[in-house]
C-alpha cells in the first residue's frame, strides 16, 4: 500500500533550509530503504487530483529522476533497479501514470507523459509492457473521450516514439499510432490543444512511418495533413506542422517530387508573411533540402562504384525563387540585434540556408546574387548595405574559384574600406565576409589566392586597425586572421609573405585579449585560438626568435593568473578560463619549437620553469584547466624526452587524480593520453610507476561508473606502456588480456542497429587490436612465447570482425595489423594457428582491393608476415 507523503514533498520545498534539509533527507532515506514502496507512493500523489500542485510537481520529478539519468552509469543502475521491482507492484506503477493523463492539472497529466515514456523506453524494448500503446489508443478511440485526455495522450505517444526505437513496435501497432495521430490533427474534430499535441506527436512518430510513406495512399493522407495544419490560424501548430516537414524534407526526399510545389508555395507564403517561429522553420526546411542534395552530390562521385541515392535536384529547379525569398530575409535584421551565437532570427536563417544552396548548386548562384549586392552594397540604408555583405559573404563556398575569383578580387578593396563603416553590424558582417574569403579563396598551396604580396600589407594593416573595434566586430577580424595565417601554412616560399608582420599581428592579438571588454563576443577566447594559429602555421626558420620571445611572455601571463582574486565562482571561472587559453598558447609554442633540433633547446631551457607553472596550475583544481594543462604537458614530455622522468615524482599524483575523475570523464580520457605520450618519451623509464598506473588502468575498466568514451584510450594505453617497457609487461600481461577478451565479447553482442554504439564499438575494437599489437611488439625478440596462449583469441576476434561489414576502416587496418604482430613476433608456434583460420587470406586480398593505400600497405606487409610462416 502507497505510503503518505505529500507533507514530505511540500516540506522539501520550503524557504526555510532546516526544514528543507529534513525532508530531502526523509524521502532520500525512503527512497533507499524501500524503492518500490517509494514509487508507489509518489505514483498515487502525482495522480490524485485532491493532492497541491507542488507535491504533485515533485512527485512527477523524482519518478523521473529515478527511471533516467544523463550518466550513462547511473542510468544503468536505475534500469536495474527498475527490473528488480514486483511485475505486480509495477503494475500499479503503470497504472497511476496511465490515470493520470486523464487528470484536469495540465502539468500533472504532461509530467506522467514524460514518465510512462520513461518507462516504456525501459519495457518496450524488453518485450515488456505490450499493452502500453494499446491502452493510449483506447483513449482516443473511447466514446465520449475529454479533450484533455486525447491531448494528453497524444502527447505520451509522442514522448514514446522519441524514446524507444522504430524497431520497437510492430507496423500493425506503428499503423494504429500515425492513424490516432493524424485524426488528431483533424481542424474540424479537435481542439487546438489536441491538434497541438498530435502534430508534435507525428513529428517524433516519422521515424517510424518508413512503410507508411511507401504507400502512396497513406502518404498523400499523411502529407495532406501536415499541409493543411501548416496553414492554421493558430501560429504554435503551423510552426509544429512545419516542422514536421523539414523532418519529412530529411527522411523521405525520395517521395518528394510531387508536393514540392504546394511546399513551395506553403514555405515562400510563411517566409513572407507568417510569424518569424513559423518562417524560420520554413527556411529550415530548404535548409535541410540543401543538406539531403549535398550528401547526395558527394556519393554520386564518379570514381564510386555505389549506386548513388536518388537525387531530384530540387533546389536547381526552384533556384530563381528560391534566392529571391532568401535575398529578401536578409533585409530583416533586427534593429539591436545581438552578434551572440545563441542568437538565431530570420536574416541569419536566410543567409545560412543561401550559403546552402550555393553549395549545393555551385556557380549557377553568382548570377542571382550578385546583381543583389551590386544595387545594396552602397545604399544610404544601413540595413542593405548589411544584407549586401551578407549575401555576398554567403555564397563563397561552393561555386568554382573561376567563378569568384574576379568579383572578390573586384570587391576587396571595397570591403577592406567598409571595416571603416558607421554602422556596428554592417562592420561586423565586413569582418566575416573577409573571413571567409581568406577561408576559401586563400590556398597560396593549390595555386591560387586573393591575396598578393602586391596588398598583402593593406590587408594586415586593416585587420590589425579592425581588431580594435568593438568586441563583436573585432572577433570577427580574428577569424579573418586566423584563416590569413592558415592559408600561408605548408605553402613553400609564400610561407614566409607573412614573417614581416608577426610580430605586430602577435602585439594585436596579445592587446585584444586583455581588453577589459574581451569576455563580450568571445572575444579574449577568439584571440587566443587565433594567436595559436598564427604560431603553428609559422615559418619557424624566420620565426623562431619572435616564438621564443613570446614564451616568457605567455609564461609570465601564466604566472600571474596565480595571484588573481578569487572571491567568487565567477572569478574562479574567469581564472580558469584564462588559464585554460594560456596553457593552450604554451602547448602550440611548444610543439613549434620542439619540430626542430635548432629550436628545440629554447625549450629544454624553459622545461623546469614551464612544468613549475603547470604544477602550480593544477593547483587550482579545476578541472577546465586541468585539461588544457595536461594537453601542454603531453606536448613538453614528447619535446624533453626521456629528461621528463625527473618532473614524474610529482606529477605523477594528478596523473592519478585525473585517472579517477569518472565525473569528468574528458580529464580522465586526457589523462590517458597523457600517459601514453609520457610512456612513448620516457620508455623503461616509466616502469616504476607502472605499477600504480595499471591497477589503475584495469579498475577503471572493471567499472561501470566509468564514461564509455574513456575505455577505449586506455586499451590502446595498454599497448603503449608494453612498448615502453618491454620485458616487464610481463607481469602485467594476464589480466590485461583478460580485460581485453571480455571487451571483445561485449562488442560482439552489441546492437548493429543503433548507429551511436556501432561507433562506440568500432573504437573499442580497434583499441583491443592496438593493445595486442603493442604488446606483441613489446615482448618482440624477449619473451614472445607468453602471447602463445592468446593467439588463439586474438585470431578469432580478427575473423569475427572481418565478417562485419559495418567496421569502418580504422578498425580493418589495426586487425590486419594485429594479423601481422602474431606471426611477425610469435613466430614459427603460430604456423598451425594460422593454416587453421583459413580466413586469413581472404580477409587480406580483401584489403589488398582497397583505396585505403595505409590499408594496402598493412595488408601487404601482414601477408609477407604470413607466408614467410609457412616456408
Amino acid at each position: 500500500m502507497a505510503m503518505e507523503i505529500t507533507q514530505f514533498l511540500l516540506a522539501a520545498q520550503s524557504a526555510d533550509s532546516r526544514v528543507r534539509t529534513e525532508a530531502e533527507a526523509s524521502l532520500r532515506q525512503f527512497q533507499e530503504q524501500n524503492l518500490p514502496l517509494f514509487l508507489l507512493s509518489l505514483s498515487f500523489e502525482l495522480e490524485n487530483n485532491d493532492k497541491p500542485a507542488e507535491s504533485r510537481r515533485l512527485a512527477g520529478i523524482l519518478l523521473k529522476n529515478s527511471l533516467d539519468a544523463k550518466d550513462s552509469a547511473r542510468k544503468d543502475h536505475l534500469v536495474k533497479q527498475w527490473f528488480a521491482i514486483d511485475v505486480a507492484l509495477k503494475s500499479q506503477i503503470k497504472d497511476r501514470l496511465l490515470k493520470t493523463l486523464g487528470s484536469s492539472a495540465l502539468e500533472a497529466r504532461h509530467t506522467s507523459a514524460q514518465v510512462i515514456a520513461k518507462v516504456a523506453s525501459i519495457e518496450i524494448p524488453q518485450k515488456q509492457w505490450p499493452e502500453l500503446v494499446g491502452s493510449l489508443l483506447n483513449n482516443m478511440t473511447q466514446q465520449g473521450s475529454p479533450a484533455h485526455l486525447k491531448q494528453s495522450t497524444l502527447e505520451t505517444l509522442g514522448y514514446v516514439c522519441e524514446e524507444i526505437s522504430h524497431h520497437d513496435l510492430v507496423q500493425d501497432e506503428v499503423n494504429s499510432v500515425l492513424t490516432a495521430v493524424v485524426q488528431g490533427m483533424n481542424q474540424s474534430e479537435n481542439t487546438a490543444e489536441v491538434r497541438l499535441a498530435a502534430t508534435k506527436a507525428l513529428l517524433n512518430a516519422l521515424d517510424f512511418s518508413q512503410t507508411n510513406f511507401e504507400n502512396e495512399m497513406e502518404r498523400n493522407y499523411i502529407m495532406k495533413m501536415v499541409c493543411e495544419t501548416a496553414c492554421s490560424k493558430e501560429a504554435e501548430i503551423r510552426q509544429a506542422a512545419f516542422e514536421c516537414l523539414v523532418s519529412i524534407a530529411s527522411t523521405y526526399y525520395e517521395v518528394l517530387e510531387q508536393y514540392m510545389p504546394t511546399l513551395f508555395e506553403l514555405t515562400s507564403n510563411a517566409v513572407k508573411g507568417d510569424e518569424e517561429s513559423v518562417a524560420l522553420q520554413a527556411i529550415e526546411f530548404w535548409s535541410s533540402i540543401c543538406d539531403e542534395e549535398i550528401d547526395r552530390q558527394e556519393y554520386d562521385s564518379p570514381d564510386s562504384g555505389d549506386s548513388s541515392p536518388p537525387h531530384s535536384c530540387f533546389i536547381e529547379k526552384a533556384l530563381p525563387h528560391l534566392v529571391q525569398m532568401l535575398l529578401e530575409t536578409l533585409l530583416k535584421q533586427e534593429e539591436d540585434q545581438d552578434h551572440d551565437d545563441d542568437v538565431w532570427n530570420i536574416s541569419m536563417a536566410g543567409g545560412t540556408c543561401l550559403g546552402l544552396v550555393a553549395r549545393t548548386v555551385g556557380d549557377g548562384i553568382v548570377p542571382l546574387v550578385m546583381p543583389f549586392v551590386e544595387k545594396n552594397i552602397s545604399s544610404p540604408d544601413w540595413r542593405s548595405r548589411e544584407a549586401a555583405t551578407y549575401a555576398f559573404g554567403s555564397i563563397l563556398e561552393g561555386p568554382t574559384i573561376d567563378k569568384l575569383a574576379p568579383m572578390v578580387a573586384a570587391g576587396l578593396e571595397f570591403l577592406l574600406n567598409a571595416t571603416k563603416d558607421g554602422n556596428n553590424h554592417v562592420r561586423d558582417t565586413t569582418a566575416w565576409t573577409l573571413s571567409r574569403i581568406f577561408e576559401f579563396l586563400h590556398s597560396p598551396d593549390s595555386g591560387f589566392s586573393v591575396i598578393s604580396p602586391e596588398n598583402l600589407p593593406r590587408i594586415v594593416s586593416v585587420l590589425l586597425e579592425s581588431i580594435k573595434d568593438v568586441p563583436n566586430v573585432a572577433e570577427k577580424v580574428c577569424g579573418a586572421i586566423y584563416n590569413l595565417a592558415q592559408g600561408y601554412e605548408d605553402s613553400g616560399a609564400n610561407s614566409s609573405l607573412l614573417s614581416p608582420y608577426l610580430t605586430e599581428i602577435i602585439t594585436h592579438l596579445l592587446a585584444a585579449a586583455e581588453r577589459t571588454d574581451g569576455a563580450e563576443s568571445k572575444l579574449r577566447g577568439a584571440a587566443y585560438e587565433t594567436l595559436n594559429e598564427v604560431v603553428r602555421c609559422s615559418n619557424l626558420s624566420e620565426a623562431s626568435s619572435i616564438i621564443a620571445h613570446l614564451l616568457p611572455a605567455i609564461m609570465k601571463k601564466l604566472a600571474e593568473t596565480m595571484d588573481l582574486p578569487i572571491i567568487s565562482t565567477d572569478d574562479r571561472e574567469k581564472q580558469a578560463e584564462l588559464q585554460a587559453s594560456l596553457c593552450g598558447v604554451l602547448q602550440v609554442i611548444i610543439q613549434k619549437l620542439s619540430g626542430r633540433e635548432d629550436t628545440k633547446p629554447i625549450i629544454m631551457q624553459n622545461a623546469d620553469d614551464i612544468m613549475r607553472l603547470f604544477l602550480r596550475v593544477f593547483g587550482c583544481h579545476s578541472s577546465s584547466v586541468h585539461e588544457e594543462a595536461m594537453l601542454a604537458i603531453g606536448a613538453l614530455a614528447y619535446a624533453t624526452g626521456a629528461e621528463f622522468v625527473k618532473y614524474m615524482p610529482e606529477l605523477f599524483k594528478y596523473l592519478q587524480m585525473g585517472l579517477q575523475n569518472f565525473e569528468e570523464y574528458q580529464v580522465c580520457s586526457i589523462t590517458v593520453g597523457v600517459i601514453g605520450d609520457i610512456c612513448r618519451a620516457l620508455d623503461e623509464k616509466i616502469l616504476p610507476f607502472c605499477d600504480q598506473i595499471m591497477g589503475l588502468l584495469i579498475q577503471n575498466l572493471q567499472s561501470g561508473a566509468l564514461h564509455r568514451s574513456v575505455k577505449p584510450p586506455m586499451f590502446s594505453c595498454f599497448g603503449d606502456i608494453a612498448l615502453a617497457i618491454g620485458a616487464h609487461f610481463e607481469r602485467y600481461v594476464a589480466p590485461a588480456v583478460q580485460i581485453m577478451q571480455g571487451a571483445a565479447q561485449v562488442c560482439a553482442q552489441m546492437d548493429t542497429l543503433d548507429e551511436e554504439l556501432m561507433d562506440y564499438a568500432n573504437q573499442l575494437r580497434r583499441s583491443i587490436f592496438e593493445a595486442y599489437s603493442g604488446i606483441l611488439q613489446g615482448f618482440k625478440d624477449t619473451k614472445a612465447e607468453l602471447m602463445m596462449p592468446y593467439a588463439q583469441h586474438l585470431l578469432q576476434f580478427v575473423e569475427l570482425v572481418s565478417k562485419d561489414s559495418l567496421r569502418d576502416e580504422s578498425v580493418t587496418k589495426a586487425a590486419v595489423a594485429a594479423m601481422g604482430d602474431l606471426a611477425d613476433v610469435v613466430g614459427e608456434n603460430t604456423k598451425q594457428l594460422f593454416k587453421n583460420f583459413t580466413f586469413c587470406g581472404e580477409f587480406l586480398n580483401e584489403c589488398l582491393e582497397s583505396e585505403d593505400e595505409d590499408l594496402k600497405v598493412t595488408a601487404r606487409w601482414t601477408q609477407g608476415m604470413i607466408a614467410r610462416l609457412m616456408l
